[in-house]
């Protein structure tokens, strides 16, 4: 029989919380409890019918075990890989998110966190355990397989991400368990690359990873922007291909992005590193610059999850490089993985402090848990130190003297930035985001002491100073909106020519690289602080200052930002294009029409040209959420915080947002202290991955 709430909490209890938790009797009752959350928006449609497919399997059920998988699909949608049971009774709301901040005009209806304090952990558990619809991880059963959850100790999975984390676990373990035979003049080789080290100067990072990578089936490198990933890996490249090009047996390797704005920029900037290299032609001829993404390498197969290559047909390659790795999810990387030749290495980069993926996990963090003290054994600090030259005595890392964490030997955090030197404001606003120091970045950004650093807090929705920042920009240098669309009106062709002649192409490049030179991100979606509000927004300021001829739809000069991969246009989730007015026909027909201006994503520049009309998947992208920038620079950002403190606002997505910018950044305010306020949070996405791996 399936028994009420009541009975299942621990005693004595308040007359208040009797009062509320005592409607709460059945299965069924639960459901009517979800379906009201689901109202408010608590929890999403989806994870009511998740609940409801398992109440259909086990009708006489324990409703603790309903609502503790409402609650780990409900983590699933917030970028958790599964629902720590007693991490969500120590913090409901934090841990869960819930209710929205500001929404608590109930009535008498049951809150989450409500609930959740009154629940007690052990026999939570022991409700789970009872369970035909949860496995028990580590123990065996005939119909395992076809329960749909999994508790590991205190964790709740779907049985979907338990496995895919348990086979990037597996995987991993794998391919740290492999030596790599690195070539016995391996030192001279780095020395060739970085040059020999000389006294007293700073440890160079960038050969540390080489030498790591050189000797491992699975590396990862770290670092915030500028430190260096791509010189990093072109050099790895070189390292590598160079032994197997004199052997007479050169490497097949692939270059690989999540989003074709990554591949696209990792393209270009690989394509002139591989230039400047040092090395013999027959190796430089041998070091791809051709980055795909990571969906296009696997050959995804539309309308499903499933890819032309996994464990039954392998990859064609030796290396492969995966860019901008914190914005893959568990699941990409554990196809990935199964993917992978066993032979083959695999080399990561990213940036381990930005914002994790959307959709859930955050693979790289996880992975990168140990990378800023190190944790290198004895024996790896002996080795790098031999085979690079490098003196890591004053390193300040710490030591792993029990072999407890193996993955820190092949991962390395590169540490020195040549984007933002010693006195940029934007570097030091970001290192004092990034380590939590709300104070001081307030500090910084009030002091006004650094050119490249702007605060423009507003009174209120009527305030205008954010249209002159969004339209104008600051001073002469850091642009706003009105330069790109000063580019297109002043810089168009004169030439009555058809769309073949290269000045149109010409012209829309520069209008593209215009339109780069500023960005509104912002953190949320909705409201007038959001990306819907905000577009309409600055659409309707550019429009009554006559910079555009419409605020309707389609006019000349709008940004549109790609939401879905189209390949059959070969354009990318995150690819922008601007509308323009382009010359067809010939003679004294020709006319001109709209269409859109996407960059090439293959590197050897170039524009495409689309009809509006063919692009089912766009939005305008005069402001974008900061998840979406991710991969991309803006010579000048705006970041806009909202209003109210939001779950999504930790100082992940402003570290994030700040680090957009390569020259100039400005923090948009509408209320004092939620700037504090996400800074001191935290992004902590529960997951499992790094439990064996140290």
């Amino acid at each position: 029989m399936s028994r009420s709430f009541a009975e299942l909490l621990p005693t004595p209890l308040t007359a208040e919380s009797l009062a509320r938790l005592q409607p709460l009797g059945r299965a069924e009752d639960l459901l009517l409890l979800l379906e009201r959350w689901v109202e408010r928006g608590w929890l999403r449609a989806l994870d009511k019918a998740f609940v409801a497919f398992l109440h259909e399997r086990d009708p006489q059920g324990d409703p603790l075990v309903l609502l503790a998988a409402a609650l780990t699909s409900h983590q699933l949608g917030h970028g958790h890989v599964c629902l720590d049971l007693f991490e969500t009774l120590k913090e409901p709301d934090f841990a869960l998110s819930l209710p929205p901040e500001g929404d608590i005009q109930t009535g008498a209806m049951l809150l989450p966190s409500q609930l959740l304090e009154a629940l007690e952990g052990d026999a939570w558990c022991k409700a789970l355990q009872a369970s035909p619809l949860v496995e028990h991880a580590g123990q065996s059963s005939a119909d395992a397989a076809s329960r749909p959850l999994v508790l590991s100790e205190r964790r709740l999975y779907l049985r979907r991400y338990w496995a895919y984390e348990r086979r990037i676990d597996s995987a991993l373990r794998q391919r740290l368990a492999l030596a790599e035979a690195a070539p016995d003049d391996l030192p001279a080789r780095l020395n060739g690359l970085f040059g020999s080290p000389a006294q007293n100067a700073p440890i160079d990072w960038q050969k540390l990873a080489c030498a790591l990578a050189a000797r491992g089936a699975f590396s990862i490198v770290t670092g915030g922007p500028g430190t260096g990933k791509t010189t990093t890996v072109v050099r790895l490249l070189a390292l590598l291909q160079a032994p197997a090009v004199e052997a007479g047996a050169p490497l097949r390797i692939r270059l690989a992005a999540p989003t074709g704005k990554a591949a696209a920029r990792l393209t270009e900037s690989i394509s002139l590193q591989v230039k400047s290299l040092e090395v013999d032609d027959k190796v430089r001829q041998k070091i791809p610059s051709d980055v795909t993404t990571v969906h296009r390498l696997l050959g995804s197969r539309p309308g499903t999850r499933h890819f032309r290559h996994h464990a039954g047909n392998r990859l064609p390659l030796d290396v492969l490089v995966v860019d901008e790795a914190s914005m893959i999810d568990l699941e990409m990387m554990a196809n990935l993985l199964d993917a992978l030749p066993a032979h083959a290495r695999l080399v990561l980069l990213g940036d381990k402090d930005q914002l994790a993926s959307v959709e859930a996990g955050a693979v790289l963090g996880d992975l990168c848990r140990d990378a800023e003290a190190g944790w290198y054994t004895p024996q790896t600090r002996a080795w790098l130190e031999q085979i690079s030259g490098e003196n890591l005595g004053a390193s300040g890392l710490q030591q792993d003297l029990d072999g407890t964490h193996p993955l820190a030997q092949q991962v390395v955090m590169l540490r020195h930035s040549r984007r933002f030197g010693e006195g940029s404001g934007i570097g030091q606003l970001s290192r004092l985001v990034n380590r939590q120091q709300p104070l001081e970045a307030r500090a910084l950004l009030a002091a006004g002491s650094h050119a490249d650093l702007f605060a423009l807090p507003l009174k209120g929705e009527q305030d205008r100073g954010f249209e002159r920042l969004a339209l104008e920009g600051r001073g002469t240098e850091a642009k706003g909106y009105r330069h790109y669309l000063e580019v297109l009106r002043e810089q168009r062709p004169n030439a009555e020519t058809g769309l073949e002649d290269p000045c149109w192409a010409a012209w829309a490049g520069n209008v593209l690289q215009a339109f780069e030179a500023f960005q509104v991100l912002c953190a949320v979606r909705k409201g007038p602080w959001g990306v819907e509000g905000l577009n309409a927004r600055i659409t309707h300021a550019l429009f009554a200052r006559k910079l555009i001829d419409s605020d309707q739809h389609w006019y000349e000069g709008r940004p549109v930002l790609m939401t879905r991969n189209d390949y059959g246009l070969g354009l990318m989730n995150g690819d922008i294009g601007i509308a323009l007015k382009l010359p067809e026909g010939d003679g004294p027909t020709r006319r001109h029409v709209l269409r859109v201006a996407f960059a090439r994503n293959d590197g050897q520049g170039g524009i495409r040209f689309v009809l509006p009309s063919r692009l089912n998947d766009v939005e305008t992208v005069y402001a974008m959420t900061v998840h979406k920038s991710q991969g991309s620079e803006f010579s000048h950002t705006a970041l806009v915080l909202p209003e109210a403190l939001n779950p999504v606002l930790t100082k992940e997505l402003i570290y994030t947002g700040i680090t957009r910018a390569k020259h100039w950044f400005s923090l948009v305010e509408p209320r004092a202290g939620v700037f504090e306020e996400a800074v001191q949070r935290k992004v902590k996405r529960l997951s499992g991955l790094m439990l064996g791996l140290g």
